[in-house]
């Protein structure tokens, strides 16, 4: 399932949901970005997907 980006207004993150539609995984989405440009994926990924590159 990809991330989807909720958007607060004060505060933006990126969930991903389970089967049942609750939050499964929840990051911010500055910590998020920031770490997928400190690491170079061989792999690639579907949109959505990114935090999922060299799994």
């Amino acid at each position: 399932m990809p991330r989807e980006l909720i958007d607060t207004g004060t505060d933006k993150r990126f969930v991903r949901r389970d089967d049942k539609g609750q939050f499964k995984e929840v990051v911010d989405v500055g910590k998020s970005l920031s770490a997928d440009a400190r690491q170079k994926a061989k792999t690639k990924v579907k949109k959505g997907d990114g935090d999922r590159g060299d799994r």
